[in-house]
């Protein structure tokens, strides 16, 4: 489709909501009459007397909308008054035009709950709940989704301290590809993932090792432990154990408050590593099933069944793990309303201590978005998340955590539920960057926070296992900003 834009610099926020009904289109910007498309939206920002006057006019598929508006505000506001109305207005035609109306409104941002407790702290509760339903457009459901998990992020939040941090540490490796999957992790059933392997988890115990010096060095407070991936499942007992000590050899773990492995895949779940698992006092796992519709599995490219997602589940719970968390996805190819119904009510029926909801995100790098295969409507997966809304809060679940992602299938979300003390303490810290994140393995990304401000700094390393591998010594060299930031405040 095509974004016409006159006469503004507000193209960000106009292409992020176009996206929102047209997720699977490629969306040109262009800042003139030059091209022709069967869905185009012009936007115009035009100067009068006292303000702007903003006009949006929409053609999608042989119809058409057009609405306008004046904009009359004081120099020092009037830019984002005028940003704000444009896409108050762009939101009107295109959910008239579409017959689908997004419950986040204009809101198109990764951490809604993020935005909730700053306006909260900024104009008060009853403030920030009117400005969510006025201004944003949000839904009252949707509003109240935001309030609650940011009232439970909150507590979440003030565990920090000045010195705490999390370790994230990064296995980017799968024993298939999913198709809907844009991480970068490598097949281990491809020769070459298995043979770089070892010199893989040889550099990342090394790694490990230097930032636990780092950390030791500045007195920092470790809270939390996050293994992810990828399918961290994909490891052997003896892999894992090696990892593990090298993380109680080189950190303080008398402070942590959490320790999680995201085991992933069902079918790579052993006793022999959940033994492994509980013995370096790994509380928490998460098994993810995605879907419990063996026919999904299969178009999706999960080489398991619904049966071994049940039973590594139940031998989880045998071993006696703090938590376990599974995974749901609303949206996916080919599943039906009453598909995913079923999955929910599988889910809870395990009664696992955490339950994740997401909704299907169509990345450009996935098999998934490059096939074109037909997914979930906005209409149908907002359906799917208001069934998994309320049979998880009649089941003694609670929304705890919450973050957005591009292109995910109707702007929707995916939340984290819980039973009550259990929440992933991690996944607050890690999403709202309340603070530091020291993050080891391909592709891992720390994320440095300065206390008491919003300054977050990050330090990458290489994403792919092989340019770890021949790059480890500049990944080390990059760690010492570690110590220029702490020792810059």
């Amino acid at each position: 489709m095509i974004l016409r834009i006159f006469g503004h610099d507000f193209h960000y926020e106009c292409e992020s909501l176009c996206r929102v009904y047209f997720p699977n289109e490629k969306i040109n910007i262009v800042y003139d009459e030059s091209d022709e498309d069967e869905r185009t939206v012009v936007t115009r920002c035009l100067p009068i007397e006292g303000g702007n006057r903003v006009e949006v006019d929409a053609f999608i598929d042989g119809e058409s909308r057009s609405l306008n508006a004046e904009v009359i505000s004081d120099e020092a506001d009037l830019h984002d008054k005028s940003e704000l109305k444009i896409c108050q207005l762009i939101f009107e035609v295109l959910s008239d035009i579409t017959g689908y109306t997004p419950p986040w409104g204009i809101q198109t941002g990764v951490r809604p709950s993020k935005l909730m407790l700053r306006l909260v702290d900024e104009m008060g509760i009853e403030g920030a709940l009117r400005y969510f339903k006025e201004d944003l457009l949000v839904s009252e459901e949707k509003t109240a989704l935001a309030h609650v998990v940011a009232s439970a992020e909150e507590k979440i939040i003030n565990l920090s301290t000045d010195k705490s941090f999390s370790l994230y540490v990064s296995i980017p490796f799968c024993p298939s590809r999913c198709s809907y999957c844009s991480f970068v992790s490598h097949s281990i059933g491809n020769a070459n993932a298995r043979k770089i392997l070892p010199d893989y988890l040889e550099k990342l115990a090394e790694e490990i090792e230097l930032t636990g010096r780092i950390a030791t060095e500045l007195g920092l407070r470790l809270e939390s432990v996050y293994f992810g991936g990828g399918t961290p499942g994909v490891l052997e007992a003896p892999q894992m154990d090696r990892l593990l000590s090298a993380i109680e050899n080189s950190f303080d773990l008398s402070t942590v408050r959490e320790y999680t492995v995201e085991v992933g895949r069902p079918d790579t779940v052993t006793p022999e590593k959940l033994r492994i698992l509980k013995l370096h006092n790994v509380g928490r796992i998460s098994i993810n099933p995605q879907t419990f519709n063996q026919k999904t599995l299969e178009e999706i490219g999960r080489n398991h069944s619904v049966e071994q997602s049940v039973k590594a589940y139940q031998l989880a719970k045998a071993y006696g793990f703090d938590s376990v968390n599974m995974d749901l996805i609303a949206g996916l190819p080919g599943e039906s309303f009453e598909d995913f119904k079923s999955s929910v009510d599988t889910a809870i029926s395990l009664s696992p201590e955490n339950i994740t909801v997401h909704t299907l995100a169509l990345k450009r790098s996935s098999n998934l978005n490059a096939s074109g295969a037909e997914v979930s409507g906005g209409n149908t997966a907002k359906r799917m998340l208001e069934y998994a809304s309320e049979r998880l809060g009649k089941s003694r679940y609670a929304p705890y955590y919450m973050y957005r992602q591009s292109k995910c299938v109707g702007n929707l979300e995916n939340v984290g539920w819980c039973r009550e003390g259990k929440e992933c303490l991690y996944n607050v810290f890690m999403m709202e960057e309340c603070h530091t994140v020291l993050a080891v393995g391909a592709g891992a990304v720390t994320k440095l926070c300065e206390p008491g401000t919003t300054n977050v700094e990050r330090i990458f390393n290489y994403k792919y296992p092989y340019e770890y591998i021949s790059g480890f010594d500049k990944i080390c060299e990059r760690k010492n900003g570690i110590k220029s930031f702490y020792l810059s405040y």
